[in-house]
């Protein structure tokens, strides 16, 4: 048995995972950042404790942690998360202290969400993946033979900051033009609004007070009702992801492109819009072109991909 830990800003979710990657016992809790660190990783340890206790005592070999931030992986430190306000903290020497005798291993979220992906959900059919998350930014984390991509500098992975509009809009990380300010559901999101200020008339409108705000649904729901300019966002929207998929594709050639995130809940018609822009934009080859399929487990990635981070090894 390994235990995986999701760690995000709003919750913790600790899982007891089995070899298989079955999630056995669960456990979840406020993360609240703003008591501490200290306090935070207490409450890591209590559900550690919780989910190795209920129903009957096991006994497990590591402990894996999926953190927003950098990650210095041979420390066991987190050495950015400023949504947790973690600067340099050592979380996984505080937490073997509080859990003795367990190893414990931190990993990126996203690159722990890519490899549940790649283990028991929508890329578990190829030796090679990158995962795609379309939320606020666009996460990712890349594996290859079963083993994570981080680079020479643990950094590797950080696929919404390539550049496919130069000199475009800003982005979050002080660059301009970045793929995550344009396919991300914020960018989405932003586009929208432009296209509702430059179209009274749109169906968006109407779509969006229902809804009670602007969200990556309302082009979309829009469009599906027929609306021009709900369609002509969409359009746009999926265009710019394209971009950034061909991108990804044709620098690193993996089996599978596995998307996931809020906008991908589009589902089947995103995806097959998505794929026959990615066709026709890769350079290809003979030997076989990458898949792009949805991801599928959830929040569960960031647990079993967590509780794999644990193992230390290819899955």
């Amino acid at each position: 048995m390994t235990i995986g830990v999701d760690l995000g800003g709003t919750n913790i979710a600790v899982g007891l995972v089995d070899e298989a990657g079955n999630i056995l016992r669960r456990a979840k809790a406020k993360t609240l950042p703003e008591r501490g660190p200290k306090a935070v990783t207490d409450d890591i340890a209590a559900l550690c404790r919780a989910v190795m206790a209920d129903g009957g005592p096991v006994e497990v070999r590591s402990v894996g942690i999926g953190t927003p931030g950098s990650i210095d992986r041979e420390r066991g430190m987190v050495v950015h998360a400023y949504n947790l306000g973690f600067d340099h903290l050592p979380l996984g020497p505080m937490l073997e202290a509080a859990l003795p005798g367990i190893p414990v291993r931190v990993e990126n979220d996203a690159n722990a969400a890519a490899l549940g992906e790649a283990f028991r959900g929508g890329a578990r059919d190829y030796a090679s993946s990158i995962l795609v998350t379309l939320g606020t930014g666009i996460g990712g984390g890349i594996v290859m033979d079963g083993k994570l991509l981080t680079g020479h500098n643990g950094a590797a992975g950080e696929i919404g900051h390539h550049v496919i509009v130069f000199d475009g809009h800003p982005c979050t990380c002080g660059m301009r033009g970045c793929w995550e300010a344009y396919a991300s559901a914020t960018g989405l999101i932003r586009q929208t609004a432009e296209a509702m200020d430059a179209a009274p008339d749109s169906a968006m409108h109407a779509i969006s007070a229902a809804a009670g705000k602007v969200s990556g649904r309302t082009a979309f729901e829009a469009a599906r009702a027929g609306d021009a300019a709900g369609r002509a966002v969409v359009e746009r929207y999926l265009d710019y992801l394209a971009a950034g998929l061909i991108n990804l594709i044709n620098i690193l050639q993996p089996e599978a492109v596995c998307i996931g995130g809020g906008v991908a809940g589009e589902g089947r018609p995103f995806l097959e819009a998505v794929r026959g822009r990615v066709k026709r934009g890769v350079f290809r080859s003979e030997q076989g072109e990458t898949e792009v399929v949805l991801a599928e487990l959830g929040n569960d990635a960031g647990l079993i991909g967590a509780a794999l981070v644990g193992r230390a090894g290819p899955y």
